[in-house]
C-alpha cells in the first residue's frame, strides 16, 4: 500500500496510479478521513516500490503480509458505505431491511410480498429467480422471466432488487436487472463467478460458505475488490454444525471479527440460519444488536404454499411485528432500521 501525505494533491495521486500502471501493477484508490491510501495488486518487487516511494506526495510504502489486503482496514480504514438504487445505503448508521420470497413463484405471490412489506418501509425486495438446489428435482426458479418480473414489480412499488446469480455468463444479465448481485454459499468460491462479478458496476453481497472460514470469506471478496469492484458487502448465513434444532448454526460473533478486520458492510440471513419461522425474529435482533449493518429476510404471503424455503419464510403478520422489533434494537445500540 502506498500512503499519501496529508497534502498530497489529486494530480500527485494519478501520477502514484500512472506509475503503478506502467510496472504492471493494479491501483486501488481509497479516501479516508485524513489520508489517501493506494492499494497495489500484483507481482510487486523491492525496485518497483522503491520507485514509487520518491514520487512527489508519497508519504510511505507499507507491505501488506495478509491475503485480503484491499477488504483490510489498512487499506480503507473507515467503514465503507455502499450506495444504490433510489437513495439507498448499506453501511454507515442505518441497518437496512431486505425482504421477500426465497423463490418468484408467479405475478400474484411477487405483488403480495412486496406490497405487504413496502407498506412497513421496506425498500429492497429480495427474491430468487435463478435458484440452486441441493435437490434437482426440488424448484428450480423461473429463470430469466422471473428476473424481468422481479424488476418489474420492484419498480412499480419502488423498491430496489437484490437477487442471486449463479454462473459467470448470467452476470451481464442479472446486472441488467437487479440493483445488488447475491453470491450464494455454495457459490463463495466459484472464482470464475468472483471475478466475473467484479467487473460489473452493481454492488454485491457476498454470502459465507456453509463451512468457510472468516479468513477464506474475505478472500473471496478480494477476488470481486481485485476485479475493480469495490462496492461489496459480506453476509454471514450459518454454518452447518451438528445441531439439528435449527438449520444452521449462525456465527454471531463473525459480525464484530468482520467489522474489526474489514470495512465492508456485514449482513445478516436469519431466515436460512434459522431454517424455521419461528427462530427467525430472534435471530435478527441479536444480530442487529451485534453490529449487522442490514438483514436479509424471507417473507411469503403464504408460506405453507411456498415453493422454496416455505418452513423458514415470515407471514407479513409476523414480519411486521419483527420489523417493529427491530426498529427498538437498532434505536438501543445507536442506529436507525431502514
Amino acid at each position: 500500500m502506498i500512503v499519501m501525505a496529508a497534502g498530497a494533491t489529486p494530480a500527485q495521486v494519478q501520477e502514484v496510479v500512472r506509475r503503478a500502471q506502467q510496472l504492471g501493477l493494479t491501483p486501488e484508490v481509497s479516501h479516508g478521513r485524513e489520508r489517501t491510501v493506494v492499494g497495489l495488486v500484483g507481482h510487486e518487487t523491492e525496485p518497483d516500490l522503491e520507485k514509487l516511494s520518491t514520487l512527489e506526495g508519497v508519504e510511505r510504502v507499507v507491505r501488506v503480509l495478509h491475503d485480503h489486503p484491499l477488504v483490510s482496514r489498512e487499506f480503507h480504514p473507515d467503514d465503507r458505505v455502499i450506495r444504490f438504487g433510489p437513495g439507498l445505503e448499506l453501511g454507515g448508521p442505518s441497518v437496512l431491511l431486505m425482504a421477500g420470497p426465497c423463490a418468484v413463484e408467479g405475478r400474484g405471490q411477487l405483488e403480495a410480498a412486496a406490497g405487504a412489506i413496502s407498506e412497513l418501509g421496506v425498500r429492497v425486495l429480495r427474491g430468487g429467480a435463478f435458484k440452486p438446489r441441493t435437490s434437482p428435482y426440488s424448484f428450480q426458479g423461473l429463470g430469466e422471466p422471473g428476473l424481468l418480473l422481479l424488476r418489474e414489480v420492484a419498480d412499480r412499488f419502488h423498491m430496489a432488487v437484490i437477487t442471486e446469480v449463479l454462473a459467470p455468463e448470467d452476470v451481464p444479465l442479472v446486472a441488467e436487472h437487479a440493483d445488488i448481485l447475491q453470491i450464494g454459499a455454495r457459490n463463495m468460491q466459484n472464482y470464475r463467478l468472483l471475478q466475473a462479478c467484479g467487473e460489473v458496476d452493481r454492488p454485491i453481497l457476498l454470502k459465507r460458505g456453509l463451512a468457510a472460514t472468516v479468513d477464506e470469506l474475505l478472500q473471496a471478496a478480494e477476488y470481486v475488490l481485485a476485479g475493480g469492484n469495490q462496492r461489496v458487502a459480506l453476509c454471514e448465513r450459518g454454518l452447518r454444525g451438528f445441531e439439528p434444532s435449527v438449520r444452521f448454526s449462525l456465527d454471531i460473533t463473525s459480525i464484530p471479527v468482520l467489522k474489526r478486520l474489514t470495512s465492508l458492510p456485514v449482513v445478516v440471513d436469519p431466515s436460512h440460519a434459522a431454517g424455521r419461522a419461528q427462530y427467525v425474529p430472534a435471530i435478527g435482533l441479536a444480530a442487529v444488536a451485534a453490529g449487522a449493518d442490514g438483514l436479509l429476510v424471507e417473507v411469503h404471503p403464504d408460506p405453507s404454499s411456498a415453493l422454496s424455503d416455505g418452513a423458514q419464510s415470515l407471514d407479513p403478520t409476523a414480519f411486521a411485528a419483527m420489523v417493529a422489533q427491530v426498529v427498538k434494537v437498532a434505536a438501543a445500540v445507536g442506529r436507525v432500521a431502514a
